[in-house]
């Protein structure tokens, strides 16, 4: 079951994520919005030689 006897939120007396209250939430949302930007800058470049391609 849930970590404890019961699957019930009032036996939960502290964070479950260790890192929270640190600095680390931030640093990781911030590494993955880079990667999400990363993303579709490559796509839109990948789609964008696609299709200068298909114009020929």
């Amino acid at each position: 079951m849930f970590p404890y006897d019961t699957a019930d939120w009032s036996v939960v007396d502290g964070p479950m994520f260790m890192l929270a209250g640190t600095q680390w939430p931030g640093i990781f949302t911030a590494i993955a919005a880079v990667i999400c930007v990363w993303v579709l800058v490559v796509g839109n470049q990948s789609e964008h030689a696609q299709y200068k391609k298909s114009e020929k």
